[in-house]
Formats: structure tokens, C-alpha cells, sequence
């Protein structure tokens, strides 16, 4: 596990929401040990700061949102993933808008510009949440299931073609991360967007940033978008997943999805965060010795 990380200079993304369409930038700052993730809204009076963590979780519609008080930053999932996947501990976000921008509808440019920007050790133990025993949500047919595990994070998921559309198949992907393999094996997938979909969710006020070039774009009995991977669809839900679960903390866990999404991902999130709260399903474990 090693010691905390963060960043060794500031890096600055551009682009637009995929929900709202408004341009914001977004930069990555070294931050402090113990001092985790944050997100702080520049273009609020004030500048409030809103800390990445589960408690903070008010919406899974779509995409994750984190909210304090009347302040809300919206899709931090990627940008979530692309921290716990580089390993950086501590880092402070600032935004200049309502919602992460989407760049590619992956994780890749994220993940790319921390790279950059160096991570370096700092002085204190990293802390991770391991469990005890399994913990798990359900939702319809939707399942979680968290495990104990002595190797780190595993994430095992089975994406089903629910809609029988001819052009897709059930997708299974199982990675054990580190960074080498988040960076090079689940980072670029991106999210995917139904094509019939479009003009109703835009109705909603949302997907309004939303292109073809921001997503894997399923039409009426093909994929519109060429594929990074085979079976991209279920590396990007493992993606999500990573994000989502990274606002409990550095989970060391094996976590078996099934047909989840982030409403699953959030409940799940929560039911770890109390278990870890009362230390009788999961143990906080310190470690000092280098990555």
C-alpha cells in the first residue's frame, strides 16, 4: 500500500459537460496528506468546497454528483477513476462550473494529465478500508457483492444485452487494478450512449454536451462508433465502478457487479461506509512501506 500521493505540480483540463453543454475547466492541484479529494466551485460565491466522498452522493441519474450544501459538481466518476487508478491520495480540484468535462467519455485525458503532472510520495501512511466479510445490494435484478480480498482491488462485472439489440452480446471482464493495467486496459473505454434515446433525454435537460465523438454510440441495429475494444461496454461500466466506489476510500476488496450501474454503485458505497464506521465488517489498515 505504501504511503499517501498526490500531485507534483497543477494540470488543467477544458471541455464541456455532457449533461448541461457548458465549458468549464477543471485543474488538479497538489493537496495535503490526509487532506483527500476535493472539488471547490470557483464560480460560486464564496468557492465553496465539496469533499469526494459517499455522504456526498445526492444524485445517480445518469452520471454521479457530489453536492455541500446549495454547491453540486456533476460526473466526477472519470475523473474519480483516474485518481484511484494513477494512485493519488490527496488532490484539490477546482472547477469552474457545474459539471466535469467529458473530453472523450473516458477516463484516458484524465489519467494522462496526472501521469504528467508527477505523483509524488508524501510523508504519511496510505489507509485503506478491507473487509471482514461480504457486504452486497441488490436492486430488481441487479447485483453487488463485495468481498474480502488480500490483493487489492478486483473488479468482476457481467454486462447483459438486456434489449436483445443485434449488434451487441453479453460482455464479462474481470481486472485485478494497478495502474499499469487501469491505465492501459480500462481508462480509454468509453461511456455509451443509445441513439434513440438522444432527443428524449435532451428533453430532460440532459446530454446536452453530448456527441458522437463523447461516447460509444448504439443506433437502431449497429454501433456507430468504432470500438477501442472488443468489449468496451463492459470496461467502461467497470470504469464507473471504480470511480463511484473511490468516494468510500482505497477499498482493497473483490467486487462482483452484475448489470449494475451508479444508483447500485452508490448503494453499494454507502453499505461499505457504515460497515467500515462501526469497524465490525471491514478494518482500516496503514501501511509504510513504499509503493
Amino acid at each position: 500500500m505504501g504511503r499517501q500521493t498526490t500531485i507534483e505540480r497543477s494540470c488543467c483540463l477544458k471541455g464541456v459537460g455532457v449533461h448541461l453543454g457548458r465549458e468549464c475547466t477543471l485543474t488538479f492541484n497538489p493537496a495535503p496528506v490526509d487532506s483527500g479529494i476535493v472539488f471547490q466551485r470557483l464560480d460560486l460565491p464564496g468557492q465553496p468546497v465539496i469533499r469526494a466522498h459517499i455522504a456526498n452522493v445526492d444524485s445517480s441519474l445518469r452520471c454521479t454528483r457530489i453536492s455541500a450544501g446549495p454547491a453540486s459538481v456533476s460526473t466526477v466518476e472519470h475523473v474519480m477513476a483516474a485518481l484511484f487508478g494513477v494512485g493519488v491520495d490527496n488532490c484539490h480540484l477546482t472547477i469552474d462550473g457545474p459539471e466535469v468535462p467529458i473530453i472523450d467519455g473516458s477516463a484516458a485525458e484524465f489519467t494522462r494529465g496526472l501521469k504528467q503532472a508527477g505523483i509524488v510520495e508524501q510523508t504519511e501512511p496510505r489507509r485503506c478500508i478491507a473487509l471482514r466479510e461480504p457486504v452486497w445490494v441488490s436492486d430488481g435484478g441487479r447485483y453487488m457483492v463485495a468481498l474480502p480480498s488480500s490483493e487489492g482491488l478486483r473488479i468482476s462485472f457481467t454486462f447483459t444485452n438486456d434489449r436483445g439489440h443485434v449488434a451487441l452480446s453479453d460482455q464479462f471482464a474481470e481486472f485485478l487494478l494497478d495502474p499499469d493495467i487501469f491505465e492501459q486496459e480500462i481508462a480509454p473505454a468509453r461511456t455509451m450512449g443509445w441513439l434513440a434515446e438522444v432527443e428524449a433525454l435532451r428533453k430532460r435537460g440532459l446530454i446536452k454536451g453530448g456527441s458522437i465523438d463523447i461516447a460509444v454510440v448504439i443506433g437502431e441495429d449497429s454501433i456507430l462508433t468504432p470500438l477501442r475494444y472488443p468489449n468496451e461496454l463492459v470496461r467502461h461500466k467497470i470504469l464507473d465502478t471504480v470511480g463511484d466506489l473511490a468516494l468510500v476510500g482505497r477499498l482493497q476488496a473483490h467486487v462482483i457487479c452484475i448489470r449494475s450501474g451508479h444508483r447500485l454503485n452508490a448503494m453499494l458505497g454507502r453499505a461499505i461506509s457504515q460497515t467500515a464506521s462501526t469497524e465490525e465488517s471491514c478494518v482500516l489498515i496503514a501501511s509504510r512501506g513504499s509503493n
